[in-house]
């Protein structure tokens, strides 16, 4: 198949791109890398009548320390999740995940803006910013406005941005002294989507683990923080018992579908592996 005819606009600016949008009548996509956006057009999927190509607009772009956090701009390519010195520095556990995420040529051109906005469940970028605790600036008609990761991620394909609203950039509390990390996931070949993984970062008082957040990709309609495996881990020395007993809690977290690849309860055991195998990781570098 081929995408129907469409009109297209390149703006500069956000109020310009978030005017043409309104001026479409609200029958307009987004385009940036288009690594999703163009195999839907291709197959119909998506169908709009107007493309508003968001790629040159310059406050969109950019990686900047403010403060306590890390501003990284919407347009920011994938391949710089993992080589930006900023954001290996300051958000390792976004570059740790990064090298998972499809395949070279996708990484050169693909947006992390365009990854989070889409929701992919299967995606490692939006779970980590739920696993970093991001907030996504979002500009629309009425001005920008964040919004909490947590609240970010609705449903399959669903977010928080209202049509034509734009996310602009993604701001993440930098790492710091006392806090371990680390990611991995589960897949047939490397490229593929997961069959699972997960994105950890563990805050420590001394011995014990004082807060946690841990994210699942992959196992259900939007990425899932493991929230009873956090309070299992709260205010616990991480050792293999402890371990353990995170992994017994994950099953009050996860409730993965069966699907043509593979049934719930073997993705929910490979979910208790990984997970033993991250928190082990960490216990080794703390």
């Amino acid at each position: 198949m081929k995408a129907r005819a469409f009109s297209y606009v390149r703006p500069t600016t956000v109020e310009d791109a978030l005017g043409a949008y309104a001026g479409s009548g609200d029958d307009a996509s987004y385009i940036a890398g288009g690594q999703s956006l163009v195999p839907a057009l291709a197959m119909r999927l998506q169908a709009p009548s107007l493309l508003v190509d968001i790629s040159h607009i310059e406050t969109m772009k950019g990686i900047a320390l403010e403060g306590d956090r890390l501003r990284i701009g919407a347009l920011t390519r994938h391949f710089e999740a993992l080589s930006h010195p900023l954001i290996r520095k300051h958000a390792p556990l976004l570059s740790e995940a990064a090298p998972y995420v499809a395949h070279p040529a996708i990484r050169n051109k693909g947006t992390l803006g365009g990854s989070v906005a889409l929701a992919d469940p299967a995606s490692e970028f939006p779970a980590m910013m739920l696993a970093l605790g991001a907030e996504m600036e979002i500009a629309g008609p009425g001005g920008t406005r964040r919004v909490a990761a947590d609240d970010f991620f609705l449903d399959l394909y669903q977010t928080a941005l209202e049509p034509g609203e734009l996310l602009v950039s993604l701001h993440i509390p930098v790492v710091k002294s006392n806090q371990r990390w680390a990611f991995d996931e589960l897949a047939r070949r490397r490229g593929d989507y997961a069959i699972v993984g997960a994105g950890v970062i563990l805050s420590f008082d001394g011995t014990n683990v004082s807060d946690a957040r841990i994210v699942f990709i992959s196992v259900g309609a939007t990425p899932i923080r493991a929230k009873n495996v956090e309070t299992a881990l709260a205010g616990q020395v991480l050792d293999t018992g402890a371990i353990q007993r995170a992994q017994a809690a994950l099953e009050n977290d996860l409730d993965p579908p069966d699907d043509k690849h593979m049934t719930a309860t073997m993705r929910m055991h490979l979910a208790r592996v990984l997970l033993g195998r991250l928190l082990h990781r960490v216990m080794e570098a703390a």
